[in-house]
């Protein structure tokens, strides 16, 4: 007996529906947001590769001398002042009156100095920084105000004999040997130590015996020579202070409470200062030592200050010797427009996947997405070496080569692929426009975003973000 075995069709499993364009586009936003931690890693990779280049630059310059503060000349006359005082003797108050002895500041009437800035690149590695020789060749007129007796000070007090003539350099090891100092036709002999308030009381000094300064004025002139690095800055104190500087370097900024008249060209760059002491809110006479100065630089993308805050920068003038591309800040401004190419290119893929019936994983999102921020650490690691623009070209190339290669499987077409190479050569390309044009960016931004809004909203106008987009299987009457 033979028995029949009838096939029985095991009927098919339904094919699970696919997510909803709207549970795609937030899936795909969300690996978007989480694309944002290696994103701000490597802003932080920029970040600590500036700090390196800064410790760098520091080893550099070691032994040559820092960013440059000068101040003076300013005359110091000793004097004796009577201070009383209260005491507790046998349960009662006793005032006593001690005599102290103080240091009176006379600053110049009318100052006047030129100084010729010869720069130099000096590099090691991978790193540049700018140093400098100058001198500060110029003079001075001091005597003593008319209206020195409302100053409470008795001229009787001063010991004219022991005065001294301070000069102030924030970074000593920056001084010349060949320094000179005349006082009334007069050479003086310069010593070490004891510079003034505003360069941290350092810089150098001379014994003068300023007894024609109790009745008539002190003509001073002198030659100062001396070492630095991509800065100079000048504490103006005098009734009238004239400075006239000079360099052959092209590119200089020019910051502090003051500005010159200044001419750049390519072959250097002249600037005149002209401020007087009624600008600056100061006296010439002054029993207080000044505040510390310190060098004022332009901004850049870490740190936009070089010193201390206060009252006496603002009556500072800084010249920076700046240069002219400062591949860190360029960097860090590209890595800002991260979220540009990771958003334009998302979009891409995406409107790929919903209107041209392509599926893409999440994961391919993500190496998408990491090839993109990869870019920036090309862009950083190129720059060093080869410097921005080419370094910009070499990534961006490798970065769209990846990527189309990578789109052509994905997409299963190379002339999808094609769309979305030339939509990441167009980005790099505008990006890289941005970056030239700080003062539009904004604007172009702007304009580049809302252009790329509305095509997407045109293109995506008639679906449907809520509905499956793959049914099940019809069933068969």
């Amino acid at each position: 007996m033979t028995d029949t075995v009838d096939d029985v069709e095991k009927p098919e499993q339904p094919d699970k529906p696919e997510r909803s364009p709207g549970a795609k586009f937030l899936l795909v936003l969300l690996t978007g947001f989480l694309l944002a931690i290696p994103l701000f890693a490597s802003w932080l990779l920029i970040y600590d590769r500036q700090s390196q280049s800064e410790q760098a630059e520091q080893s550099i310059v070691t032994g040559w001398g820092g960013k440059q503060v000068f101040a003076g000349p300013k005359i110091i006359l000793p004097y004796k002042a009577k201070v009383q005082e209260s005491v507790e003797q046998d349960g009662k108050t006793v005032t006593r009156t001690n005599v102290v002895n103080r240091e009176l500041f006379i600053s110049p009437e009318i100052m006047t100095f030129d100084s010729d800035i010869q720069t130099e690149v000096k590099s090691r590695s991978i790193y540049e920084v700018v140093i400098y020789n100058t001198n500060v060749t110029g003079s001075a007129s001091f005597k003593l105000p008319e209206d020195f007796n409302r100053s409470g000070i008795d001229p009787a007090d001063i010991d004219f004999t022991r005065a001294e003539i301070r000069f102030g350099l924030s970074d000593a090891r920056g001084l010349s040997a060949e320094n000179k100092l005349t006082v009334n036709g007069e050479n003086l002999v310069l010593q070490p130590g004891k510079g003034l308030g505003e360069t941290g009381n350092t810089g150098f000094f001379s014994w003068l015996d300023a007894t024609a300064l109790a009745e008539g004025e002190i003509a001073v002139k002198f030659d100062v020579k001396f070492r630095g690095t991509e800065s100079l800055t000048m504490v103006p104190d005098a009734g009238q202070t004239n400075w006239s500087v000079s360099s052959k370097w092209p590119h200089p900024s020019f910051t502090g409470g003051f500005l010159p008249d200044n001419e750049v060209t390519e072959t250097g760059f002249t600037a005149q200062y002209g401020i007087s002491n009624l600008a600056l809110g100061s006296s010439l006479t002054s029993t207080q030592a000044g505040q510390q100065v310190y060098p004022q630089e332009t901004s850049r993308s870490f740190d936009s200050y070089g010193g201390g805050n206060n009252a006496a920068n603002a009556s500072s003038v800084t010249v920076n010797l700046i240069q002219p591309v400062d591949l860190y800040d360029q960097v860090s401004r590209a890595t800002k427009y991260g979220f540009l190419f990771i958003g334009f290119t998302f979009v891409a893929f995406l409107l790929f996947d919903l209107i041209g019936g392509v599926r893409i994983s999440s994961v391919q999102y993500i190496l998408v997405g990491v090839a993109l921020i990869l870019f920036f650490i090309l862009l950083l690691a190129f720059a060093e070496i080869i410097g921005f623009a080419w370094a910009y070209i070499v990534a961006s190339a490798a970065t769209i080569g990846l990527i189309t290669a990578y789109a052509a499987s994905v997409l299963s077409s190379w002339r999808r692929a094609s769309i979305i190479g030339g939509l990441l050569a167009a980005l790099y390309g505008v990006i890289y426009i941005l970056l030239s044009l700080e003062a539009y960016s904004l604007l172009i931004g702007s304009l580049l975003i809302f252009a790329a809004l509305a095509g997407v909203m045109f293109v995506t106008r008639r679906l449907d973000w809520s509905r499956s987009l793959q049914k099940g299987p019809a069933t068969q009457g």
